[in-house]
């Protein structure tokens, strides 16, 4: 298999599929994901144990067999993304809506994102929003992490 891009190799050098998605399962740091040249894959925790065995093994397996490029890609592509985008700038979600996240989920931790869910600035495009809840403990794979609350609580 052809990998096109340096972290592609890195993460093939460093142990494969495994590694990256148990550095990626079990981040639990209140910044965005640092992959540094040649230590990204150091010391890298097990799988959280909310994660099972056979999950796992389908993660891996499939991520072996087609790598991360199309999820990297996507990231490559951020400013294409945001140009694609652009007629639904200030678009509004007009139906009832509930928003749950994790507070360790790194797309809330971006810069200005639980600003703009706190403090209003959701509110003013999903204007039917009903709730905001922030899950602690809790990162982006919250429905696996706390199938309970997700499946059963009602918030």
């Amino acid at each position: 298999m052809k990998v096109p891009g340096e972290i592609e190799s890195e993460i093939a050098e460093a142990g494969g599929a495994d590694k990256f998605l148990r550095k990626l399962f079990s981040y639990r740091h209140p910044g965005p994901l640092m992959l540094p040249k040649r230590q990204a894959f150091n010391n890298v925790p097990p799988y959280p144990n909310w994660l099972y065995g056979e999950d796992v093994a389908y993660y891996r397996d499939k991520f072996t067999h087609t790598s991360f490029t199309g999820g990297l890609n996507y990231y490559r592509a951020i400013n294409l993304n945001w140009e694609l985008m652009a007629p639904w700038t200030g678009a509004h979600v007009n139906v009832p809506v509930k928003f749950i996240v994790g507070e360790l989920d790194l797309a809330y931790l971006k810069p200005g994102v639980k600003e703009y869910v706190q403090g209003g600035g959701m509110k003013n495009n999903v204007s039917l929003l009903q709730d905001v809840v922030i899950l602690e403990g809790v990162a982006h794979f919250l429905q696996q992490e706390k199938p309970d609350l997700i499946s059963i609580r009602k918030f």
